[in-house]
């Protein structure tokens, strides 16, 4: 299914992560390693957790240990959430989303979700190489479900338009408040 939708999700229809407990412990960073096949990098905290606890999405920092910039701030780390944005993408349905980014009120919306991303990213701190960029194509394209879907439940219901409609185009599938880890 390539369609667009039909209008802005409705924050109620939307399901949401657990968003309560930001902190990483020792737990998490096991978890992580798990999740990726290999150690989480620039991990300041969890973004999203499952309703079981285990992350979803990651906070990441702006500049990796190794110096690198990262404009990836919410990282999506869940298998079953990064298998759904995957299963997506493959069946095209970044297409319909892109035409749906360019009519409004999407179009507004879509761009505060990419200056809320930009300010999220400047709390952590600057980063010069990656000054303007957010993720995902925002504010004007979708370019990668995962990097949305992650904002959407970092986030929560009514910021990110994109990642709103990819949980609810995955809810019957998956869903961060019911456990399938």
């Amino acid at each position: 299914m390539t369609d667009q939708p039909v209008a802005l999700p409705d924050p109620a229809d939307v399901p949401r992560a657990d968003r309560s407990r930001p902190e990483v412990t020792d737990q998490d960073r096991d978890v992580l390693r798990e999740q990726l096949g290999r150690p989480a990098r620039g991990v300041v905290g969890v973004a999203a957790r499952c309703v079981c606890g285990r992350p979803l999405v990651v906070r990441t920092s702006p500049r990796l240990d190794d110096g690198s910039p990262f404009p990836t701030t919410y990282y999506l780390t869940g298998p079953e959430a990064v298998a759904g944005a995957s299963t997506l993408e493959a069946t095209g349905q970044m297409v319909g989303l892109t035409e749906w980014v360019r009519t409004e009120p999407v179009a507004a919306a879509y761009r505060r979700a990419h200056l809320a991303y930009l300010a999220d990213r400047a709390e952590l701190g600057e980063v010069e190489e990656i000054a303007g960029i957010s993720a995902g194509g925002m504010p004007t394209r979708v370019k990668c479900l995962h990097a949305l879907l992650g904002h959407a439940l970092a986030a929560g219901p009514g910021v990110n338009p994109v990642g709103d409609e990819v949980l609810v185009r995955l809810r019957d599938t998956w869903r961060p408040d019911r456990c399938t880890c």
